[in-house]
């Protein structure tokens, strides 16, 4: 009796043994029951209306429809990014917006900051700075302040002040905000000079850098996927977007001696205040020329 037990037991095991590794090895070759209910990478359909400050995309060209594709499809199957790109654009739209329609840049150009600088307030590898990523002797030229310590390319109302006087600039030079945006990464001259030499006055038909030649596209693609998040598969509440808390403006012009014990006058830490005002670039505001600096306090 144990003996025909035992049998009967090894052979129940060797059954669904057998049974488990077929269903195993069918879901790994049978693309019917592998990834495709799960998880579905589609083709892109471009729309047909893309533009940048109104100025239409010829998608209808076919190395134009591959580079288009190529940026929307990165933004968009890079969930993580997008979706952190997403929230931040909740955060500091608000605050650019209103500044672009005063400077008189269309409200497009805010894909082009978040582009350049995914709305993080780092320096980048080349020395660039702020949230329009500008280099210090640019800053210099337009007139931001810009030293160890005060760093006013991290001021976001005075940087998309300079932002819009480059940007119209370069729109007067080549009559097109597209061709703007493309100098904003390769310069106004460095642009110019492949126009002239390719005998061509179009960003879609000039042959530029490689950094440039995406660049315009990518600023497109974050137009494209930020006006339109759940067409492009992000799904999200309100709640979990980020903001900004409110904030009242404290004018100063005398020096700082100690800005961590400024800040206390506040009820703020010193961290809370530098996060609003990361153009103060140390523990102090010098101010030996008395000049007016506006400083912005968090309302708990």
């Amino acid at each position: 009796m144990n003996k025909s037990f035992r049998f009967l037991s090894l052979l129940a095991i060797a059954a669904i043994t057998i049974l488990f590794y077929n269903a195993i090895n069918k879901d790994i070759t049978d693309p019917q029951t592998s990834t495709d209910k799960t998880y579905r990478i589609k083709a892109l359909k471009l729309p047909a209306n893309l533009n940048l400050a109104g100025e239409r995309v010829p998608i209808e060209n076919p190395n134009i429809k591959e580079r288009m594709d190529r940026e929307l499809l990165v933004n968009t199957y890079w969930q993580s990014n997008g979706l952190l790109l997403i929230k931040r654009a909740n955060k500091y739209f608000p605050i650019l917006e209103p500044l672009l329609k005063k400077y008189g840049l269309p409200d497009d150009f805010k894909f082009l900051a978040l582009a350049e600088s995914a709305f993080i307030d780092e320096t980048s590898s080349a020395g660039a700075a702020g949230m329009w990523h500008f280099m210090k002797a640019t800053g210099k030229e337009y007139g931001l302040e810009i030293n160890s310590n005060v760093d006013e390319r991290y001021n976001i109302e005075k940087s998309t002040k300079v932002a819009a006087e480059y940007l119209k600039k370069a729109k007067q030079r080549f009559g097109s905000w597209t061709l703007a945006a493309a100098s904003y990464n390769a310069g106004i001259y460095g642009v110019s000079k492949r126009l002239k030499t390719q005998q061509v006055d179009s960003y879609y038909d000039a042959l530029l850098p490689n950094e440039t030649e995406r660049y315009v596209f990518r600023i497109l693609a974050l137009k494209e996927v930020i006006s339109n998040p759940k067409k492009y598969g992000f799904i999200f509440d309100n709640d979990d977007l980020y903001t900004l808390p409110k904030t009242k403006t404290i004018k100063v012009d005398t020096a700082i001696a100690n800005i961590a014990s400024f800040a206390k006058k506040f009820g703020i830490t010193y961290k809370e205040l530098k996060l609003h005002n990361s153009w103060l670039r140390e523990n102090k505001l010098n101010n030996k020329s008395r000049k007016l600096y506006e400083i912005k306090i968090p309302i708990k």
